[in-house]
């Protein structure tokens, strides 16, 4: 099992009963101190807030039966709208009486003890806690007030709060998070130390720890502004564009297969390359949001910006063709091209405007002001894209941008003008055969029953024709008289079916050269665009009312002169009047740094969503983030080298029990690194980290035979990626992103650290911790060759074990290990050296994981027990967390 962080506190023995008393009393003390306000908490409940109190109750309570969806409606009433409630329902009794909870109906039905009127009914399965009734009763005493969701409100740059502590604020950020801290009676932790600083930064910006030249540059600059100089060069550096990049695949379901049945192999590798590209060179959101929904019409609308080819438009379009694709036998073309505009509309509304549209998919939205006639219009801009229900048998699927190089391109024009050439000399001698037949046939026909002419050919012509028939004319008979006939089809056809061969196999040679050039998917409107009809309960072949493009009803509408096409909804998504997108990725941004959003449910800014933490906050990154002209990694930057995310990680154990998520931000994020960026951290510590960036997908280790259980098909040759065949070399020490993604069985040592199988769209990653993490750190051959490759390191870097085990520590973990684990890690050698000087082969075996060679010249048995040490560091809750 992985070594536990406390692993050093056992090692000293349980502490005395008198020492737990003073450390009980300390603690008591520091919370005391912490949280000088707890005991004073105001005996005035604050004002309920309709949005952040009220609306989540009625959304999870109420909404169901009566709220937005007239389908699914109970008794007339609605709870979503202010007049529906005062008006009342069926019963003709007001839910709503403003500042009369005993007047109000729906006061009555929730405080109720008689089982047939009570609200929620029991079937419902959700009832009331007496704190939500009590909540309701209160939200109508003071006067009933309702408002739109706070979701649907432009954002508002208010002022940032003023504070007590002035002196703790860096910028902005830190003063609406302390006025929280401080209306909460608490203080924010310490700045952390420097080498904790600097690899919590380099781990968020790059997906890699620093390197102990990087940390020992960075201890010994003591002048100001050198935290902010490490930031700006962790921003510069080409990893911090792949680091972003792998959330952006998450979102946009990027694979490196189709998906469905088959699953076989598509290649959007040069998508991911222009993402990466895009964050490094700080392409502005908003362009990076137009050019992936409608990179295409912006090559036709000619508005490109500078520096930007239109070969890069068409590539960026890419986004909404990294769906699933299927071209299975006896599957319904219809149905499955319904599919992929369906995944197009539910991802586009995801990713930008953090709203559940999928729930309006076969009626109404039950608990958003979202339709069905709102999806479809939605839908309708997608459904222009000149592409097959059923495609991509041969890899990339219709239609395509050609991504061949120079000398591709020229050998290309080579075998298709060969092709044209053959082409047409099958043409001349199809349209000359048949008269060279008649011509021939009448001149052997005339009495004298030979050729006319003495030349060579005439005499081996009528050889030939004695042979054939072997009597003279007047004597021949009808028999004789057919194969003449049959002899000079062939022979005024034979020259055809040579043409004809050589022809075919010009076609191959182009063909089967054009098939072996790299493309990309892209986008592409249709001349005449498919008509858009509402399905009636989503079902692809019953078409309803007919719609045409456009934007949800609860929010603006596109701007007056944009196109209502695809171009048109990617201005609208990042236009001022929008309110939702803004919020929605500068929220992603937060949670990528303090592993939740300010809003937790990133996916959701629904109703059903969480209520922002700090919705003030929000609001002012939002503006700030559309002010700055959608500067990234200005935003970033923002973030990092704000107070609150430079705090230590460290609380006492009743603060992290009173806010185990952290949610109020009075300490310093503490987050498991994500799937790619653990064994990137094992290929670094190792010294086996490849540095290329962007490129082809590979192959890395990983359980035999998975592919091949799982696309068990007599056929299975007739595909790709059907066969796992691990990569050699270089390529399997390449950053974790390059990882060919299968969808149907994605890389399972990522899967268990919560990677997507990127079927659809994801934007928030699940955390988990399972023993299978642990067993995957212990045995996988990625982690095991690491281990091994770090011992080597460990055993040059030093002549003593101190020495050795402090220089793969600060490796792995940034920092110097103190004296206990060093003791502890030391026993750990000695134990393995012992163990491996009386069992050479198990040494043997260890070292033999892996295909990098081992460094020549060291002792099995010494190198197999520090390879053991190597891995118990890198098994390190601290390894693999940044805190």
């Amino acid at each position: 099992m992985p070594m536990s962080p406390h692993l050093t506190a056992r090692s000293r023995g349980r502490p005395s009963s008198v020492g737990r008393s003073v450390a009980l009393v300390c603690v008591l003390a520091v919370v005391a101190l912490r949280f000088p306000l707890a005991a004073a908490a105001p005996a005035v409940p604050t004002r309920v807030d309709f949005n952040r109190d009220v609306r989540p109750i009625l959304s999870d309570h109420c909404f169901a039966c009566h709220g937005f969806d007239d389908k699914t409606r109970k008794a007339s009433l609605r709870l979503d709208l202010k007049e529906s409630a005062l008006r009342g329902g069926k019963s003709g009794k007001p839910a709503l009486v403003p500042g009369q909870p005993d007047a109000s109906e729906l006061v009555a039905r929730v405080l109720t003890q008689d089982a047939d009127d009570h609200m929620p009914p029991a079937e419902f399965g959700k009832p009331l806690t007496p704190a939500q009734a009590e909540t309701l009763r209160r939200w109508v005493a003071e006067g009933g007030e309702f408002r739109d969701h706070w979701a649907f409100i432009p954002p508002e740059r208010t002022s940032p709060p003023a504070v007590r502590h002035t002196d703790w604020p860096r910028n902005e950020i830190d003063r609406f998070v302390l006025a929280r801290l401080e209306e909460q009676g608490a203080t924010p932790r310490p700045e952390a130390d420097k080498p904790t600083l600097i690899r919590r930064a380099t781990l968020d910006l790059t997906g890699l720890p620093p390197t102990p030249d990087e940390i020992d540059a960075y201890l010994a600059d003591t002048s100001a502004g050198a935290y902010e100089r490490v930031v700006d060069r962790l921003l510069a550096s080409s990893r911090y564009g792949e680091r972003m990049a792998v959330d952006w695949l998450d979102a946009a379901r990027f694979a490196d297969t189709h998906g469905y049945h088959i699953d076989s192999a598509r290649d959007m590798t040069a998508w991911r390359d222009w993402v990466i590209r895009a964050f490094n060179d700080n392409k502005p959101f908003d362009r990076f949001t137009v050019e992936q929904l409608a990179g295409d019409l912006l090559v036709t609308d000619r508005n490109p910006a500078p520096g930007t080819t239109d070969a890069d438009l068409l590539v960026a379009s890419g986004f909404n063709r990294n769906h699933m694709i299927n071209y299975e036998g006896g599957a319904i073309p219809d149905e499955y091209h319904t599919a992929y505009i369906l995944d197009r509309v539910n991802t586009t509304a995801t990713v930008w405007l953090g709203l559940t549209m999928a729930c309006a998919q076969c009626h109404d939205h039950k608990y958003d002001p979202l339709t069905m006639r709102d999806f479809y219009r939605f839908y309708a801009f997608f459904n222009t894209v000149p592409e097959n229900g059923l495609d991509g048998r041969n890899g990339n699927a219709v239609p395509t941008l050609s991504l061949a190089n120079a000398d591709q391109k020229a050998r290309l024009k080579e075998l298709q003008e060969a092709a044209k050439k053959s082409e047409e000399t099958v043409k001349e001698l199809e349209a000359g055969a048949t008269t060279r037949q008649q011509a021939w046939e009448a001149e052997v026909l005339k009495p004298e029953g030979l050729l006319a002419g003495t030349d060579t050919a005439a005499v081996r012509t009528n050889a030939a024709l004695m042979k054939i028939v072997g009597t003279p004319a007047e004597s021949r008979t009808d028999d004789d008289r057919k194969k003449l006939a049959d002899y000079f089809r062939d022979q005024a056809f034979a020259a055809l079916k040579d043409a004809r061969q050589v022809r075919d196999q010009a076609r191959d040679a182009r063909d089967k050269f054009d098939r072996s050039l790299p493309t990309t998917m892209v986008m592409g409107e249709m001349e005449k665009p498919r008509d858009t009809f509402m399905l009636v309960r989503g079902q692809y072949d019953q078409k309803g009312e007919k719609v045409p493009a456009g934007t949800p009803a609860v929010l603006p509408p596109l701007a007056e002169g944009d196109p209502v096409n695809r171009l048109g909804l990617a201005r609208w998504l990042v236009s001022p009047q929008q309110p939702l997108t803004a919020r929605v990725i500068v929220n992603r941004y937060w949670q990528m740094y303090f592993g939740n959003g300010l809003v937790k449910s990133a996916e959701n800014f629904g109703s059903q969503g969480d209520w922002p933490t700090h919705p003030a906050l929000l609001d002012w990154l939002a503006t700030e983030f559309v002010d700055s002209g959608w500067n990234v990694k200005a935003l970033q930057r923002l973030i990092v080298t704000s107070a609150t995310y430079r705090q230590s990680s460290a609380a006492p154990r009743a603060e992290v029990e009173a806010d185990p998520e952290n949610r109020l931000l009075a300490r310093g994020p503490r987050v498991r690194l994500q799937a790619e960026f653990i064994r990137d951290l094992a290929l670094q510590v190792g010294g086996l980290l490849d540095p290329r960036v962007g490129g082809e997908s590979v192959f890395p280790y990983q359980p035999a035979g998975m592919w091949e259980e799982l696309m068990a098909r007599e056929d299975n040759d007739s595909f790709t990626a059907q066969k796992y065949v691990t990569s050699r070399g270089r390529d399997l020490y390449r950053r974790t992103m390059y990882t060919f993604w299968k969808r149907t069985c994605a890389p399972p040592s990522l899967g268990t650290f919560d990677a997507p199988d990127r079927q659809v769209c994801t934007v928030r990653r699940a955390r988990t911790t399972t023993p299978l993490q642990a067993l995957v750190l212990m045995n996988d051959p990625t982690y095991v060759e690491a281990s091994r490759k770090l011992a080597e390191r460990m055993m040059a870097s030093a002549p003593d074990e101190s020495g050795r085990i402090a220089h793969a520590f600060r490796l792995a973990t940034g920092r110097n290990p103190r004296a206990a684990e060093t003791e502890i890690l030391i026993r750990l050698y000695r134990s393995q050296l012992e163990t491996f000087r009386a069992n050479a082969s198990a040494a043997d075996h260890l070292l033999g994981v892996g295909d990098a060679p081992r460094a020549a010249g060291l002792d099995a048995a010494e190198l197999g027990a520090w390879t053991v040490v190597a891995s118990a560091i890198l098994n390190l809750d601290e390894t693999i967390t940044k805190g």
